[in-house]
Protein backbone atom coordinates (compact mmCIF):
# COMPACT_ATOMS: atom_id res chain seq x y z
CA UNK A 1 0.00 0.00 0.00
CA UNK A 2 1.29 3.45 -0.98
CA UNK A 3 1.87 6.40 2.04
CA UNK A 4 -0.59 8.06 0.04
CA UNK A 5 -3.70 5.26 1.09
CA UNK A 6 -7.13 7.16 1.22
CA UNK A 7 -8.42 7.39 4.62
CA UNK A 8 -11.04 5.04 5.42
CA UNK A 9 -14.61 6.24 6.06
CA UNK A 10 -15.70 6.47 9.66
CA UNK A 11 -17.33 2.96 11.13
CA UNK A 12 -21.36 3.38 11.64
CA UNK A 13 -22.71 2.95 15.39
CA UNK A 14 -25.30 0.40 13.82
CA UNK A 15 -23.65 -1.49 11.24
CA UNK A 16 -23.15 -5.18 12.09
CA UNK A 17 -20.04 -5.97 9.58
CA UNK A 18 -18.35 -2.41 11.14
CA UNK A 19 -18.82 -3.98 14.82
CA UNK A 20 -16.74 -6.92 13.31
CA UNK A 21 -17.80 -9.34 16.14
CA UNK A 22 -15.86 -12.37 16.03
CA UNK A 23 -18.90 -14.46 15.92
CA UNK A 24 -16.91 -17.13 12.94
CA UNK A 25 -13.52 -17.83 12.24
CA UNK A 26 -11.10 -14.98 11.32
CA UNK A 27 -8.78 -15.87 8.50
CA UNK A 28 -7.15 -12.37 8.13
CA UNK A 29 -6.62 -8.71 9.37
CA UNK A 30 -5.10 -5.66 8.20
CA UNK A 31 -5.64 -2.16 8.44
CA UNK A 32 -8.03 -2.23 5.13
CA UNK A 33 -9.98 -5.13 5.79
CA UNK A 34 -10.51 -8.68 7.61
CA UNK A 35 -11.61 -12.03 6.39
CA UNK A 36 -13.51 -14.11 8.22
CA UNK A 37 -16.45 -17.26 7.70
CA UNK A 38 -19.48 -16.16 6.89
CA UNK A 39 -22.13 -17.04 9.07
CA UNK A 40 -24.83 -17.82 6.81
CA UNK A 41 -22.88 -18.59 3.43
CA UNK A 42 -20.01 -20.93 5.31
CA UNK A 43 -17.18 -19.41 3.01
CA UNK A 44 -14.50 -16.94 3.30
CA UNK A 45 -16.01 -13.41 3.63
CA UNK A 46 -14.26 -10.31 3.08
CA UNK A 47 -15.13 -6.84 4.79
CA UNK A 48 -13.90 -3.74 4.01
CA UNK A 49 -13.02 -1.59 7.39
CA UNK A 50 -14.42 2.12 5.91
CA UNK A 51 -18.28 2.05 6.17
CA UNK A 52 -19.42 2.47 2.43
CA UNK A 53 -20.23 0.82 -0.30
CA UNK A 54 -17.33 2.09 -2.90
CA UNK A 55 -13.64 1.39 -1.53
CA UNK A 56 -11.14 3.03 -3.48
CA UNK A 57 -9.51 0.92 -6.34
CA UNK A 58 -6.09 -0.09 -4.48
CA UNK A 59 -8.34 -1.14 -1.23
CA UNK A 60 -10.74 -3.16 -3.61
CA UNK A 61 -7.68 -4.74 -5.61
CA UNK A 62 -6.22 -5.56 -2.11
CA UNK A 63 -8.90 -6.93 -0.31
CA UNK A 64 -9.64 -9.51 -3.51
CA UNK A 65 -6.17 -10.58 -3.22
CA UNK A 66 -6.35 -11.16 0.40
CA UNK A 67 -9.73 -13.00 -0.06
CA UNK A 68 -7.57 -15.03 -3.04
CA UNK A 69 -4.86 -15.82 -0.14
CA UNK A 70 -7.29 -17.07 1.98
CA UNK A 71 -9.27 -19.47 0.17
CA UNK A 72 -5.72 -20.72 -1.41
CA UNK A 73 -4.22 -21.51 2.13
CA UNK A 74 -7.09 -22.76 3.78
CA UNK A 75 -9.64 -24.36 1.60
CA UNK A 76 -9.58 -26.73 -1.77
CA UNK A 77 -11.74 -25.19 -3.72
CA UNK A 78 -11.62 -22.27 -6.99
CA UNK A 79 -13.35 -19.42 -6.05
CA UNK A 80 -15.31 -16.39 -8.11
CA UNK A 81 -16.05 -13.43 -6.04
CA UNK A 82 -19.45 -12.17 -5.08
CA UNK A 83 -19.87 -8.92 -4.18
CA UNK A 84 -23.49 -8.25 -4.45
CA UNK A 85 -24.27 -7.29 -0.82
CA UNK A 86 -27.57 -8.88 -0.29
CA UNK A 87 -28.07 -8.77 3.35
CA UNK A 88 -26.00 -5.46 4.66
CA UNK A 89 -25.72 -3.13 1.15
CA UNK A 90 -24.66 -0.50 2.97
CA UNK A 91 -21.39 -1.56 3.57
CA UNK A 92 -18.66 -3.59 1.00
CA UNK A 93 -18.38 -6.92 1.42
CA UNK A 94 -17.67 -9.87 -0.71
CA UNK A 95 -17.52 -13.60 -0.56
CA UNK A 96 -15.18 -16.33 -2.10
CA UNK A 97 -18.14 -18.38 -3.35
CA UNK A 98 -16.75 -22.16 -5.16
CA UNK A 99 -17.27 -22.12 -8.68
CA UNK A 100 -20.62 -23.86 -10.00
CA UNK A 101 -22.35 -22.92 -6.59
CA UNK A 102 -23.12 -20.43 -3.75
CA UNK A 103 -22.47 -22.00 -0.34
CA UNK A 104 -19.73 -23.48 1.38
CA UNK A 105 -21.00 -26.06 3.39
CA UNK A 106 -18.96 -28.96 3.50
CA UNK A 107 -16.04 -27.56 1.55
CA UNK A 108 -13.10 -29.41 2.21
CA UNK A 109 -10.70 -27.35 4.03
CA UNK A 110 -6.38 -28.11 3.83
CA UNK A 111 -4.89 -29.72 6.37
CA UNK A 112 -2.94 -27.23 8.99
Amino acid sequence: MSGDTPALPDPSDDCDLCEAARITEWFHEDHICWIAECEICAVPMVVWRGHGVEPPAEQLAHMHERLAWVVSEHFEYTHYVDDNMRNIPDHYHAHARPRGGFFGHGIKRKSP
